[in-house]
Parts: C-alpha cells; sequence; structure tokens
C-alpha cells in the first residue's frame, strides 16, 4: 500500500468550476476555459511509496503549491481522490481530518512560520503541546529535533536572534519531532541564500537516510529537484513528466521539459551506470567504479588512466564501461536549432 496516492485530482477556482472540470474532462485545452475560472490542478495520478522523496516542480501557476495543500486538504479538491495510508481524505469527518493532520501529516513552509516571542525549543515543541504531551516529554523530543538539525546550543534563543538558515532547520525540526510519516514541504528552502540552501538539501538527505520518511516537496529549482527527488514531476497544470532524474534529463516528453533541463549540470546527476556503454572484453586488471558514482567525481580516474573504467554492481559484477568519449556524449545538451553542443567538462 502506497504511502500517499491521488486519483483524477483537480482543483479549480472560481464560479463553474464543477463545469470547467467536465470540460477539461473532455478535451478542453486549460487556455479554452471560461476566464471566471482557473485551473490549477488538472487530472493528477500517483502514487508515493513510503520512504520516497518525491518532488513536485514547475513554474509559477504550475499548480505544484496547490496540489501540496490538497495532500493534507487544507484546500479542498474540486474533484478526485487523496489517500493517505489507504485513507481517503473525503471521506472524514471534521475531527477525524484533524487528527490525521496531527498524527500522519507534517507541514515545513517557506517563510518558516515562527511564534516570535518562543525559543527554538518551544517553537519545536508546539506541534507536541497542542497533541498533549507534558511539558517533560514535550521539551525533550523537541531537544533531540533540534540536536538532529544541527541547532544544538541555540535553544533557548528567540526566532529574532537567528539567520534564516536557523529559522528553516527550526522548522523541519518542528516537523520532525511531530513523529509523523508524511512530510510535505513547500518551497521550504527557496528563501534561503545559495550556499546555505545547499547545506539544508544535503542536511535532508542525511536526515532522510536516518529516518527513513515519505517526503513531498515542492520547488521551482530543477537543479534542487534532481539533487534531492527519488522521482520528480514536473507540472504545468497537469503533470507533464513523471519519473526519475535521470529520465527527465535523457529523455524529456516535450519541449517544455527540454526547456527545464537546458542549464542543469548533468555531472552531477547522471551515474557512471547512466552513461556507461557495453563491454565484452577481458576485464581483468580495469580499474572498477560502483553504478552508482556521480559522472562528476570520474573526470580524475578516466582521464588518468589508459584503459575504460569498468562499471559494477554491488556484487561487483561488471555492468559496461566509461571512457572519455562517454563522458562527453553524456554532457552534451541540445541548442536552440537541434543540434548537439557540449559542456565542458570542469578542470
Amino acid at each position: 500500500m502506497s504511502a500517499l496516492a491521488v486519483e483524477s485530482l483537480y482543483k479549480v477556482f472560481g464560479r463553474g468550476a464543477k463545469q470547467a472540470v467536465a470540460d477539461l474532462k473532455a478535451g478542453v485545452p486549460r487556455e479554452d476555459l471560461s476566464k471566471k475560472v482557473t485551473a490549477a490542478v488538472i487530472d493528477h495520478n500517483f502514487e508515493i511509496p513510503s520512504g520516497e522523496i518525491f518532488v513536485v516542480m514547475g513554474l509559477s501557476g504550475s499548480g505544484k503549491s496547490t496540489l501540496i495543500r490538497m495532500l493534507n486538504n487544507l484546500i479542498e479538491p474540486t474533484a478526485g481522490n487523496i489517500w493517505i495510508d489507504g485513507v481517503d481524505l473525503g471521506g472524514l469527518s471534521p475531527k477525524a481530518l484533524r487528527e490525521l493532520r496531527r498524527d500522519k501529516v507534517s507541514m515545513v513552509f517557506q517563510h518558516f512560520a515562527l511564534l516570535p516571542h518562543r525559543t527554538v525549543v518551544e517553537n519545536v515543541a508546539f506541534g507536541l503541546e497542542i497533541k498533549g504531551l507534558s511539558r517533560t516529554e514535550r521539551l525533550d523530543k523537541a531537544r533531540e529535533a533540534v540536536e538532529m538539525v544541527g541547532l544544538g546550543g541555540q535553544e533557548d534563543k528567540l526566532p529574532v536572534q537567528l539567520s534564516g538558515g536557523m529559522k528553516q532547520r527550526v522548522g523541519l525540526a518542528r516537523a520532525l519531532a511531530a513523529d509523523t510519516e508524511i512530510l510535505l514541504m513547500d518551497e521550504a528552502f527557496s528563501a534561503l541564500d545559495p550556499l546555505i540552501r545547499q547545506d539544508m538539501q544535503d542536511q535532508l538527505l542525511d536526515l532522510q537516510r536516518q529516518l527513513n520518511k515519505t517526503i513531498v516537496f515542492i520547488t521551482h529549482d530543477l537543479n534542487e529537484a534532481m539533487k534531492i527527488g527519488d522521482r520528480i514531476a514536473i507540472c504545468d497544470g497537469r503533470i507533464v513528466q513523471l519519473g526519475t532524474a535521470e529520465d527527465i534529463l535523457l529523455r524529456p516528453e516535450n519541449d517544455y521539459v527540454s526547456e527545464f533541463t537546458a542549464e542543469v549540470d548533468r555531472s552531477r546527476v547522471l551515474t557512471a551506470e547512466a552513461v556507461m556503454e557495453p563491454f565484452t572484453g577481458d576485464a581483468g586488471g580495469l580499474e572498477t567504479v560502483t553504478a552508482d558514482v556521480l559522472v562528476s567525481e570520474l573526470y580524475e580516474p578516466v582521464l588518468s588512466s589508459e584503459q575504460p573504467l569498468l562499471v559494477v554492481d554491488e556484487r561487483s559484477d561488471p555492468l559496461g564501461v566509461v571512457t572519455p568519449k562517454t563522458i562527453i556524449k553524456s554532457l552534451a545538451t541540445e541548442d536552440g536549432e537541434g543540434e548537439p553542443r557540449e559542456e565542458s567538462a570542469p578542470a
């Protein structure tokens, strides 16, 4: 059973929303709908297994933030179904919905949403206070979460004393302290400076290796999506393409997706397995690399060796080889005329 699933999900704002859904189902393009309505989410269908980081990305107006707010029913769908652990949100009473939000789903917002007159540890403990935990128990859990996100020693500071990155860590710690299975993260790192943002991405991946949460992560940054996502859904009202980072980079569905991928650093997304070529010779004496090594980490070994690099699986069985030619080919993109151009490898 999936941790989270949606089927035929629509959200249309404005008068005549139900008729707009019927028109969309009949094949009417979004741009031809009545000007009285705005179709934000159109016919979304996907399942998210437990422990996956599922990234939703798109430009402003693509419906990604509307989608994530529907996943815990902060916004009600116009049509369709959402299931969390097999429970249909549309069939829940208000009390049961509140309990599901409290026990199953936590949300991390872009703008921190911290209480200004509470300390770091008190902010982190706030959700546990609502759950009814004793002061001692909730503060103990909050301190554990504060340590987990790297804010040890900052427990008694107020939000005004924190940097933007530290405030976002408090928001993440609050979600972790709630100990829910599902985390919904809406542009959680978008307001941060680039270096702090990278640190937060690394922090999230480290925590995921420890905690194995189910995470829905909203972003407009494809580099961020490809760094952290197990799968990525690219949206433009509808889901235009859903797949792994390698699927999207190597097999874009259309020009909309291709435009997103044009500026991505492929060397930090593609792996040895994705770019290798078949090898039928004698593997004896060849230097080996594992299938999951990024292309960016292959430059030095491939250039310093006179022979191909042998790509092996977890059992050390040969899968293929990487050569300078395969690396150059893997970094090729297409220019505006459809002709391949090559990105230079870092020195």
